[in-house]
């Protein structure tokens, strides 16, 4: 009888330690470790089409987290752009009231393509001209490239 209230001792003890064990692991595995982060990856390119061809005239790449880098002329003040307009980009389309533009269509399309905060994206707006496309992306930081 002693011997079975040893072992029955003995289990409890080893079966409170391996809940316990188990408890720390849980805790610790759903805790996200410090430093990670959603990635934000950016294409953003500017083409002509409706040549034979749409290829990118112009292209640039932007990275937001862990830091602002890229080959965008101002990546910091881009990214903050983005995040403050929680990544929606029609949101940067603005017209500035004092330009005329004419009204030649030589199209030129502006693309967003890669991720944001985790997300996968893809945006492209087509603007009649040049002029268009300056007029409306010219106070953005992240459009202005």
């Amino acid at each position: 009888m002693r011997m079975n209230l040893r072992f029955a001792g003995a289990t409890a003890a080893a079966v409170g330690l391996i809940g316990a064990t188990l408890a720390a692991v849980a805790g610790t595995a759903t805790a996200a470790p410090a430093g990670l982060y959603a990635p934000s990856a950016l294409v953003l390119t500017v083409s002509y089409p409706g040549g034979t061809t749409d290829t990118a005239a112009r292209a640039v790449t932007l990275n937001c987290a862990p830091g602002a880098t890229g080959t965008h002329p101002d990546p910091a003040g881009a990214c903050a752009e983005l995040r403050a307009a929680n990544g929606r980009l029609d949101s940067l389309l603005v017209t500035d009231p004092g330009q005329a533009c004419t009204r030649i269509w030589s199209p030129v399309t502006v693309t967003v393509d890669g991720v944001w905060q985790g997300t996968r994206t893809s945006w492209k707006h087509t603007f009649a001209n040049a002029c268009e496309m300056n007029d409306t992306v010219g106070q953005s930081r992240l459009l202005s490239f």
